[in-house]
């Protein structure tokens, strides 16, 4: 394989000492699309579109990424708030840890089931969570839904709220 992940990838058949077999030339396989004019980001044209509401299911669950309020202030410009919400945020999230390690909870996701499967990694033995399909299931009630209702604010906090549902 040869080029610049930035830029543009190709690969070529080699014989077991890596050198290209004859006959045979360079194939690209994967080329970085241009961006998007006014981009302020280096975001590509799928990145854009994935992170926009307009693309957004009908009904966003309240952590759903795109609510973040300093990626909103980020996307506006307002970059002295940007600081503000994200450490608001993180301070949220170290509040809720707290008090879940406090009641001697464990976090739980709600789309992934934990395997029996651990893989070494350079950060050591990480477990493998699977894919539960909720929340397809999740995603097909609410799309059978006539009247939906989108969150106001971003919520990726659901501790606690599973035992009350």
């Amino acid at each position: 394989m040869t080029g610049k992940w930035t830029e543009s990838m190709s690969y070529q058949p080699c014989d077991e000492e890596g050198k290209p077999l004859s006959g045979t030339e360079p194939k690209e396989m994967r080329r970085v699309p241009d961006v998007p004019l006014k981009d302020k980001y280096q975001f590509t044209y799928f990145s854009h579109k994935v992170n926009s509401l307009d693309t957004a299911p009908r009904q966003m669950l309240a952590s759903d990424s795109r609510l973040r309020p300093d990626r909103y202030a980020l996307e506006k410009g307002e970059l002295s708030k940007v600081s503000k919400e994200k450490n608001s945020l993180e301070v949220r999230q170290r509040k809720e840890r707290k008090s879940r390690e406090a009641n001697g909870d464990t976090f739980t996701p709600k789309w992934f089931d934990l395997t029996n499967e651990v893989v070494t990694t350079p950060y050591g033995e990480t477990p493998i969570y699977k894919y539960n399909y909720k929340y397809n299931e999740h995603r097909a009630k609410v799309n059978s839904l006539i009247e939906v209702v989108q969150p106001i604010e971003f919520n990726p906090w659901q501790y606690g709220q599973e035992k009350m549902a």
